[in-house]
């Protein structure tokens, strides 16, 4: 049996794709288990996060909500999809395996979907065109057993070992454009604003930076073990 995986995007009339073009700044990922939505969302426009968030409102109770001046974190206490409007519930009727979170940005919603058998992902797809789903397939590879491409990263591998002051600390320097190119502002303007010597902020920022290349760098020794082509293969456009 050779299993498959594929990424896809997808557009259709359905209330979190409806809101993505809505707000084309937007960027939404969703990670669903058929009875709760939590939500995460980012945009260059922070003053378009009310509008959002009524939208949101629209489709469920919020339950939970957590705001940090860059990013919303939500949880819809209902999920209100259905095999009509909803391309995860179809993946699950098809016996398919989707890898969260499902994405949202400019109209358009990204999956990552592992097929294990090429009949469902043809039923699948032969249902989204059925319904009116407009869909292109961005990548469609045999899934090998390449283990780098088919680790997903999450949180805990990354972040967990960072403390409340290291992450605070790496998304407030994200914040003020330190990690742009060029920079928009130096560690002593940063840690300034934050009314912090400059010397621990430094110290906060330097050492959540390690943690996060020290827990990375078995991923990209992983992958840097595949040959050239394969590597290739695995770049996806989400433009």
């Amino acid at each position: 049996m050779v299993l498959y995986e594929v990424v896809l995007k997808v557009t259709h009339d359905c209330p979190f794709c409806n809101i993505s073009k809505k707000f084309p700044a937007l960027k939404m990922f969703v990670w669903c288990n058929r009875e709760h939505e939590a939500i995460e969302i980012a945009t260059e426009n922070p003053e378009e996060y009310s509008a959002v968030q009524r939208e949101l409102s629209k489709i469920g109770r919020i339950v939970d909500e957590s705001f940090d001046g860059t990013k919303v974190h939500m949880i819809i206490k209902e999920c209100t999809c259905r095999l009509e409007n909803s391309v995860g519930k179809n993946i699950d009727a098809f016996n398919l395996l989707h890898i969260s979170p499902a994405i949202y940005g400019g109209g358009w919603e990204y999956y990552r979907i592992v097929a294990f058998q090429h009949k469902d992902l043809n039923r699948f797809l032969q249902r989204l065109e059925d319904r009116g789903f407009v869909f292109e397939i961005l990548r469609k590879v045999p899934f090998d057993g390449f283990l780098a491409s088919s680790l997903t990263l999450t949180a805990d591998a990354l972040f967990s070992d960072l403390t409340e002051k290291q992450a605070d600390a790496l998304m407030t320097a994200y914040k003020y454009g330190y990690y742009r190119l060029p920079r928009k502002a130096n560690i002593e303007t940063i840690a300034s604003k934050k009314r912090l010597p400059r010397t621990t902020f430094q110290e906060h920022l330097k050492k959540a930076e390690n943690k996060l290349i020290a827990s990375l760098i078995p991923y990209l020794q992983l992958f840097r073990q595949a040959p050239e082509e394969k590597r290739k293969s695995l770049k996806i456009a989400t433009a």
